[in-house]
């Protein structure tokens, strides 16, 4: 007697390549990609062709220069500085108090305010000039940008508070462009240095 054998049915798997292609659109499409994000820096207007290049150049009490070698070293201006007195010359040498004449000059801005009125904010010619070298120490360099983003933010702050008796974070997309437009974050990166090799 004859063994009664099943055959089982072969299954068809001429259109998974077509599902499997199918899922990958689909999620390629539908999930989104975390973006890096850089530091923010608002770079100077493009000037006009008309404009001679000696005109362009700041002054020179006007711009500060800080350099950060490939040993963590920090000169600002003509002087050695530790990282933690950075923020406070910086903050110093923008703000200008006693109008001193080796440090930035000082011009009325006609701001537009929310109501429709015009406020006229004494604004700093300054410029704070970021320069390192080829070797510089990224954690290092991350370091000296946050202490220079501190001093805009230090003085926003001061700003916002006179004049509008509140802090920075509290005010409306409004009031923040009034701030933002008085006190512009200054920082400027030369091309790295190359090492020195002694």
């Amino acid at each position: 007697m004859a063994g009664n054998k099943r055959k089982t049915p072969d299954i068809n798997a001429s259109s998974q390549a077509d599902i499997a292609f199918l899922l990958l659109v689909f999620f390629l499409v539908a999930t989104t990609m975390n973006t890096d994000k850089g530091i923010s820096r608002v770079l100077p207007p493009i000037p006009p062709e008309d404009v001679k290049v000696e005109d362009q150049k700041q002054k020179e009490r006007n711009v500060l220069l800080v350099f950060v070698n490939g040993a963590g070293q920090l000169m600002v201006g003509d002087e050695m500085t530790d990282i933690r007195q950075l923020k406070d010359k910086a903050k110093e040498f923008i703000l200008n108090v006693n109008d001193e004449e080796d440090k930035p000059e000082k011009e009325d801005k006609e701001i537009d305010m929310p109501d429709g009125s015009k406020w006229v904010y004494t604004t700093s010619k300054g410029v704070i000039s970021l320069q390192t070298t080829r070797d510089t120490n990224y954690e290092t360099y991350i370091q000296v940008q946050n202490e220079l983003t501190r001093v805009f933010s230090e003085i926003r702050q001061d700003v916002s508070m006179q004049k509008f008796g509140k802090s920075f974070d509290e005010l409306n997309e409004d009031e923040r462009k009034v701030i933002t437009t008085a006190v512009q974050q200054k920082i400027s990166e030369a091309e790295p240095r190359k090492a020195i090799k002694k």
